[in-house]
């Protein structure tokens, strides 16, 4: 029997018909909707050649789109490398067998994980700037990468306690049996095969904090959203700007889904079998919370 149908029924014939039907009026909704976009777009005269002209010439791309290209993935690679520190100690933190140690940092990232990141982002830019701690054009910045670093921290470190519990049985033992103790064992055996089995995931949280660095915006981090308003407000061609940058968070964010769709497979046979399929879901919920 199948991990499917062990989580639910198999469909028959009439379901499998009933979902084949939503699945046609679904798309076909959803085509509605964009061709009803399009065609406002085109009558408001959005589609217009002077209206993309902007785009292909040089300084545009020199002084809007790639400074702000540029402080997008600065925030978020300073924030991916902070966030995986972070996940690394408190995921270890909450599977450590000291009482206290697993119940502080459980209480640190349930509390982290349920803040929502534009709200430590608004939090860190008001207390930065109040207390004159860094100069005020650094603010932003490291509001961003303290709120993205705390909230993506913490569900990187629900991965790392969920890839070390999905491993199979007898890890530690081994580890113990050879004569490491049972923290060397859970740093040298049982994390390492535990980040291995949770990279895709890890890959796909990275996507989140890419996207989430457009947060930024609200406390005026000159990002690539920020920038290309600027160049909307500029050129009069606001709507244009805004899909220019969206097919570039698009592209970006696409080739990291399928760097990490690509992992998945290579590490498939790695990780086949070992995890069973209702801790490999709780790692995916870890994961997209």
């Amino acid at each position: 029997m199948s991990a499917q149908q062990v989580l639910f029924d198999a469909p028959g014939p009439r379901a499998r018909r009933t979902i084949l039907i939503g699945n046609i009026v679904g798309v076909l909704i959803v085509l509605g909707i964009l061709a009803w976009v399009i065609s406002a777009l085109a009558d408001k005269g959005q589609f217009a050649a002077s209206m993309w002209t902007p785009f292909l010439e040089s300084r545009t791309w020199e002084f809007f789109i790639l400074p702000g290209l540029g402080n997008t993935l600065k925030a978020a690679g300073i924030a991916i490398v902070t966030s995986v520190a972070f996940g690394l100690v408190f995921g270890v933190g909450r599977l450590s067998h000291v009482a206290p140690i697993r119940w502080i940092a459980g209480v640190v990232v349930e509390f982290l994980r349920a803040v929502p990141v534009l709200l430590m982002m608004i939090f860190f830019w008001l207390a930065l700037g109040s207390s004159g701690a860094v100069k005020p054009q650094e603010a932003p910045l490291i509001a961003v990468i303290l709120a993205l670093t705390l909230y993506n921290g913490s569900v990187i470190a629900e991965l790392v306690r969920s890839g070390v519990y999905g491993l199979p049985r007898g890890q530690r033992e081994a580890g113990m049996a050879i004569g490491l103790t049972r923290n060397q064992s859970l740093r040298n055996i049982e994390v390492p095969q535990a980040l291995i089995a949770m990279l895709p995931a890890l890959v796909s949280q990275f996507v989140v904090i890419l996207k989430d660095s457009a947060l930024g915006f609200i406390i005026t981090y000159p990002e690539l959203l920020q920038y290309t308003r600027r160049l909307g407000v500029g050129e009069g061609n606001v709507i244009p700007s805004l899909l220019v940058a969206a097919a570039i968070f698009i592209a970006i964010n696409f080739a990291l889904s399928t760097l990490a769709t690509r992992l998945s497979v290579l590490l498939s046979f790695r990780t086949k079998g070992r995890r069973p399929a209702a801790q490999e879901a709780v790692a995916l919920d870890a994961a997209s919370t």
